[in-house]
């Protein structure tokens, strides 16, 4: 890609349209229900599935399931060590919002009424950080659920797929799946939660200086519905090893 008389390459050799290469390993945990460890570009995350008979108490006696999700980060997962969220006696307020993120991307694509009076819990471990922790968790995390309800014979209580991608502005240009080098700098740094009906669950932008424009949204919901219709086919290819 060229851009007047610059050729425009990132640091790691990719383009402004390129995903990091992305992997998605099924059944990596023995006793889950379904498990999926997802890399993307030096980001690993391991996702687990839980399916129990139980419901939180405001749902009982209303023939309606639910799904959560909870999120961590491992305390050598970044370059310093952090200190674990046990240890401290409580969730960080980072923590909380990807979890919840995470939970809700999930109940988008899931029948409630359907899946009666079961809760799954989808489990998120970090392993390495490297950008994007929180789109690879919503996307390894669907697999992961996806995985479980087509083993249980579930299946009929997913409505469709959902995944995220970050996308931003580092340096003037716009460019899709940041790692931590260009979200550490990034004019503008935007994750796009979407299902495959190319829905949004949640937008997320925010502008590090400069205040941005519509058409700078615009942009970058182009570049990250590219990426996301890949995630999309990586997410099915990887499903289509599971068993009925």
């Amino acid at each position: 890609m060229t851009i007047g008389a610059q050729s425009i390459q990132r640091s790691d050799g990719r383009m402004p349209n390129d995903l990091r290469p992305i992997t998605l390993t099924l059944g990596v945990q023995k006793w889950a229900e379904g498990s999926c460890l997802i890399k993307v570009g030096g980001t690993e995350v391991l996702c687990a599935a839980t399916i129990e008979d139980k419901i939180p108490p405001h749902l009982r006696g209303k023939g309606t399931g639910w799904v959560t999700a909870e999120y961590s980060m491992l305390p050598r997962a970044t370059s310093e060590r952090n200190i674990r969220e046990a240890a401290k006696g409580k969730l960080g307020g980072r923590t909380y919002e990807i979890q919840r993120l995470v939970g809700r991307s999930l109940r988008g694509v899931v029948d409630m009424g359907k899946l009666g009076e079961r809760t799954i819990t989808v489990d998120c471990d970090v392993l390495n950080a490297d950008g994007g922790t929180r789109t690879a968790s919503i996307t390894g995390g669907w697999v992961a659920l996806a995985a479980a309800m087509r083993t249980y014979g579930m299946e009929r209580c997913l409505i469709g797929r959902v995944a995220a991608v970050s996308v931003g502005i580092v340096n003037g240009v716009t460019c899709l799946d940041l790692d931590y080098s260009e979200d550490s700098k990034a004019e503008v740094d935007f994750n796009v939660v979407s299902t495959d009906a190319g829905r949004y669950v949640e937008l997320q932008g925010t502008a590090e200086g400069k205040p941005f424009e519509r058409t700078d949204v615009n942009r970058m919901l182009d570049l990250a519905a590219g990426g996301l219709e890949k995630l999309f086919a990586a997410q099915a290819e990887a499903l289509a090893s599971v068993k009925r």
